[in-house]
């Protein structure tokens, strides 16, 4: 396969956005496996509002524009423009300034333009109920105000709107049975850096003594909470199961509100907070739980995610307590712990379980982290991403 150059085209790509996870996040999975292939990437895209940093890293090129709210936005994505220079695009999410930049860019270069989907965009809007029906003083509002809505860029009208262009992109990518239901596109599952993520290199015990968890049964909860995530399915479990020394450890907290902190003033007494790590430093922390926790709610923006906290888990080896929403169950292939979701209680008796069976636990981790190495790493991301590109 002939190697070429790769841009990925990102939305957001501050810290509170693409970069919040470093290289945990899909884009930096794509770009990681590109590499694998021998292409050369680079990562190009904007950041929003007067505080949101770049991202930093030491693996790909990353060349950022601020971004501007309408009529603003129009520099912004022409600065953009000039800043891709692959053979290939590779959009990431269906919106205006990911997916709709580099379908402007292949207007004026004619580059191959695929597109990666990992949510469905609307879901966060109420999905098919969310109409803009706006009167007319609203409307005006909406147009002329300096903070009007309809002046940004990835408004949720206009994220409809760019929906009705996939089909212009010469290649789709998903990673769900959801997405591709709707939008159709090739299956490529996240994969984790298997090598990083093994849990021959740490000592539970030790990383548990390092985070001041020594004295816990932990539940690990590696990602950022959010209603639709179901953690407080969890700590209404450990309510039932008022156990002293049960801890659920969230790790990074949320970037998107104070939701963590409204779960601490509920239910503290239950709950560690640790700090955001770096990417490279995660499996150090993961190799702290007992148990790694993914009680997704039956939601549709639920349905759509792959959550990488189960290829976190997986790929330790942990047991992963998690719920029957959307692809979890065929992503763990009957290695991990299943119940139904807002289910508080089939949640206590399966952590009495684990705990109760802990060997057992353990290797169903085991084999958790072997279905991992086969389905879900960075090397089976690139073997379905060279037919991608070699049918481009």
């Amino acid at each position: 396969m002939k190697q070429s150059k790769v841009s990925l085209v990102v939305s957001d790509l501050s810290q509170s956005g693409a970069g919040r996870w470093g290289g945990a996040v899909r884009t930096f999975l794509l770009g990681q496996a590109l590499q694998k292939l021998g292409h050369e990437v680079e990562i190009v895209g904007f950041t929003f509002g007067d505080t949101s940093s770049p991202i930093v890293s030491t693996e790909f090129s990353i060349a950022t524009v601020s971004g501007r709210n309408y009529p603003g936005f129009v520099s912004s994505i022409n600065q953009v423009l000039t800043k891709i220079s692959g053979d290939i695009i590779y959009a990431i999410k269906p919106k205006p300034t990911s997916f709709g930049t580099a379908l402007l860019k292949k207007l004026r270069s004619r580059c191959p333009v695929i597109l990666d989907i990992d949510d469905w965009e609307l879901s966060w809007y109420g999905g098919e109920q969310w109409k803009y029906r706006p009167q007319p003083k609203q409307f005006f509002r909406d147009v002329f105000k300096p903070d009007g809505a309809l002046r940004q860029p990835d408004h949720p009208l206009y994220l409809g709107w760019i929906e009705n262009f996939v089909k212009y992109a010469d290649a789709v990518t998903i990673h769900t049975q959801f997405l591709q239901k709707r939008f159709g596109g090739i299956y490529v599952p996240n994969g984790k850096d298997v090598s990083l993520f093994d849990p021959e290199r740490y000592n539970p015990d030790v990383s548990r003594v390092r985070l001041n968890l020594a004295d816990y049964r932990v539940l690990m909860f590696p990602g950022a909470p959010r209603p639709y995530k179901g953690l407080e399915d969890v700590l209404i479990a450990l309510d039932y199961l008022d156990e002293p020394d049960l801890r659920l450890v969230i790790v990074g907290g949320s970037p998107y509100d104070d939701y963590d902190d409204k779960l601490i003033q509920k239910w503290g007494r239950w709950i560690v907070k640790l700090p955001k790590f770096t990417h490279q430093a995660m499996p150090e922390v993961i190799a702290a739980a007992h148990i790694v926790v993914v009680p997704q709610r039956d939601t549709p923006a639920a349905q759509a995610q792959f959550p990488l906290k189960l290829t976190d888990g997986m790929a330790m080896a942990k047991p992963v307590l998690a719920t029957q929403v959307g692809d979890i169950p065929e992503i763990l292939g009957g290695t991990g712990y299943l119940v139904e979701p807002d289910s508080p209680k089939k949640i206590a008796e399966q952590i009495q379980h684990i705990f109760q069976n802990i060997e057992e636990a353990n290797n169903r981790g085991l084999q958790a982290r072997a279905r991992c190495v086969e389905h879900y790493s960075i090397d089976s991301m690139a073997t379905i991403l060279s037919n991608v590109i070699s049918n481009l």
